[in-house]
């Protein structure tokens, strides 16, 4: 059986309704200008909702982009928990854990620029992910019998690979110009990251 989670508490559904609009307005606006673009006040004037409204839901401007990582959040976990393999159930658990870290991997980087936003000034780089993941992980090697020791320890250790290195790369400042056209000309980042864990996982199993 795969790892349960809970899912958050029933809204109200007039509170549902905001919540789902003020999303897809700041989605919107996100593919429009670019999350330095997105205020409180732009949001709910585009929305059509009362200024009060927005700061009752998301609190700061860095809580908006929190809900949105929330919201895709859980559409990745319903994805692994019950979508078509080998992310969902149905597959070989070495080819499952290989397309985790693959799908992870692009999930992950696809949303820096929202992660990114959705820190507080004085806080500290969100790290919810490992939440989820390393139970996960766990899940699969177990079912993968491969004949390894400490099974707990190493879910850990392969969380940190994979979830790390993109929480380095937000804690990071953005790169510039000349270090970007030097990333392109090294490869995309994600595809060398997904065929890093893709290569160490193979060797876990011995293929």
């Amino acid at each position: 059986m795969d790892v349960p989670f809970g899912k958050p508490p029933v809204e109200r559904a007039d509170a549902a309704r905001n919540r789902e609009a003020l999303l897809c307005t700041a989605r919107a606006m996100i593919a429009e200008l670019g999350t330095e673009k997105v205020t409180m006040d732009g949001l709910a004037e585009r929305a059509g909702l009362g200024k009060g409204t927005v700061f009752r839901r998301f609190g700061t401007r860095a809580g908006i982009f929190r809900a949105l990582l929330d919201a895709e959040e859980q559409c990745f976990q319903d994805r692994v928990m019950s979508g078509p393999p080998p992310l969902g159930p149905g597959a070989d658990p070495v080819d499952r854990l290989i397309a985790y870290g693959r799908e992870r991997t692009r999930f992950l980087l696809a949303r820096h620029d929202i992660a990114r936003a959705a820190i507080e000034r004085k806080g500290a780089v969100p790290s919810g992910g490992p939440v989820f993941t390393q139970p996960h992980l766990r899940m699969l090697l177990g079912r993968a019998d491969l004949g390894l020791n400490d099974l707990d320890t190493l879910a850990f250790q392969l969380t940190s690979a994979l979830e790390g290195p993109p929480l380095l790369f937000l804690a990071m400042d953005p790169p510039t110009a000349e270090q970007a056209a030097g990333q392109c000309r090294n490869g995309d980042l994600g595809t060398l990251l997904a065929d890093s864990w893709q290569a160490l996982v193979e060797r876990l199993a011995g293929r």
